[in-house]
């Protein structure tokens, strides 16, 4: 495997470097304190950005032309760091402004060949922005407004431009702890299901929209078998989400959407269908991921009848046909009613989309459904189907081997699944089919 890209974090004592890396790591892994000069050395991270990982270097603070011990020894390693690294982020105080020393390693930082970010830290109040225009003058590019205390500003954008061009992370074997991400938008009762399932207040829960901030991991024993609960922040609509904190927060639970094997899409009973509930449900499904869509707060819905639970999941299927697939369980944090049937669900939904089918009987059943099903002649011509074949699983994908892309249409590829679910199940795992043109001599 090729070495990661190293992208090393410089600038003066106390302008956040190692809360800036705290942040990236989603915990207080480097020494963070008052005093100037805290990180002597460097410090080796990997950080995951995006499907995309890179090892940061957390330096000392760099004090150009300094003769103290210590200080000679900090800038010294953060010279080493710029050397090793392959990209640069810059980080300086937006609160105190333009520091003398900003402009010493600006220069150095220029000197070194490497392509620099410039970060402008602690501007954790958006009326702060027109600082960054001061930095212009450090003449390192377009400065990046940040607060790396809350995770807001343009974190997100920095990091995607400093990794636009690192290559996204192979997925691995699945670890054997099954991981499941707990999602939708506020209020839902996220953090209220978690508590259940791990019988303790491990999160703050509150009727206050947006208490998570962060996606948070804990691991859990149910019958004998591990299991990985994430909770994430509720993600609201783009245009509701507050600048700062909150845009990270649902960066990072849509983040969690990508790492997790399963997603248990938590809707609120009370509320119904809403078209936030249907946009998480797609990111959910556009990642490819295991899905369980529970309706929580089911004990707050009076005179329920024989046929309540049968009007729901038509309403669901009305609103996300899309997620015809997946199975529906009604639920209630509060009395902890069906909670448990979650694990169950889980660890069948996974291993459904851990499924794998011979090629023989894959081949099986795909040309028994083109033959009670032919598709239709496009002028005069039709598709013919060579071959099948699994190339990978979470979620299952298939290729067929067509002798023309132009004649597999949507309606037809919908057909194709439907008979693969028919025969092979996968519940609550998206299906990926796509095509490949083959000469018909081959």
């Amino acid at each position: 495997m090729a070495n990661k890209p190293i992208v090393a974090i410089v600038g003066r004592p106390n302008v956040g470097k190692s809360t800036f890396v705290n942040r990236l790591l989603g915990s207080r892994h480097s020494i963070v304190d008052d005093q100037a000069g805290v990180t002597r050395d460097r410090i080796y991270f990997d950080v995951e950005w995006m499907e995309k990982e890179f090892t940061i270097i957390d330096t000392g603070g760099i004090i150009p032309g300094d003769e103290d011990e210590i200080m000679l020894n900090i800038f010294t390693q953060a010279k080493v760091a710029c050397e090793e690294a392959d990209k640069i982020i810059f980080i300086v105080d937006g609160k105190d402004g333009i520091n003398p020393v900003d402009y010493d390693i600006a220069n150095v930082l220029r000197r070194s060949g490497k392509e620099v970010f410039l970060a402008v830290n602690k501007l954790d109040d958006p009326d702060k922005f027109l600082n960054v225009n001061d930095f212009y003058a450090l003449a390192i590019g377009d400065p990046f407004p940040i607060s790396a205390l809350h995770g807001s500003g343009g974190v997100g954008d920095l990091l995607d431009e400093v990794t636009k061009d690192f290559e996204y992370l192979e997925k691995e074997e699945q670890s054997e702890n099954i991981r499941i991400a707990i999602v939708g938008k506020p209020n839902v009762g996220k953090s209220s299901i978690v508590n259940a399932l791990l019988n303790k207040e491990r999160v703050i829960v509150s009727n206050v929209s947006g208490t998570t901030r962060d996606a948070i991991d804990s691991k859990v024993k149910y019958e004998g078998e591990e299991f990985i609960l994430v909770d994430t922040a509720g993600i609201r609509k783009k245009s509701k989400v507050d600048w700062g904190v909150e845009k990270f927060a649902v960066d990072r639970s849509i983040r969690a959407i990508r790492n997790c094997d399963v997603a248990i899409l938590v809707i609120d009973a009370t509320e119904g269908i809403t078209d936030q509930d249907k946009k998480i449900a797609g990111t959910v499904v556009d990642a490819g991921k295991a899905i369980i869509v529970a309706i929580n707060k089911w004990d707050l819905i009076e005179d329920k009848q024989s046929n309540t639970i049968n009007k729901f999941e038509k309403e669901i299927e009305q609103e996300m046909p899309f997620l015809s697939f997946a199975p529906k369980v009604f639920i209630s944090a509060k009395t902890k009613q069906r909670l448990v049937n979650l694990y169950k669900l889980s660890k069948e939904v996974f291993a459904e989309a851990s499924k794998r089918i011979s090629t023989s009987i894959l081949n099986k059943v795909v040309l028994d459904a083109v033959s009670m099903n032919p598709p239709s002649s496009i002028r005069g011509k039709r598709l013919k189907l060579f071959y099948t074949t699994q190339v990978k699983t979470n979620p299952p994908t298939f290729v067929l081997f067509i002798n023309n892309e132009d004649f597999l249409k949507d309606n037809y590829v919908k057909y194709l699944e439907n008979k693969l679910r028919e025969a092979f199940g996968f519940r609550g795992t998206p299906i990926r089919i796509s095509a490949k043109e083959r000469g018909e001599k081959k």
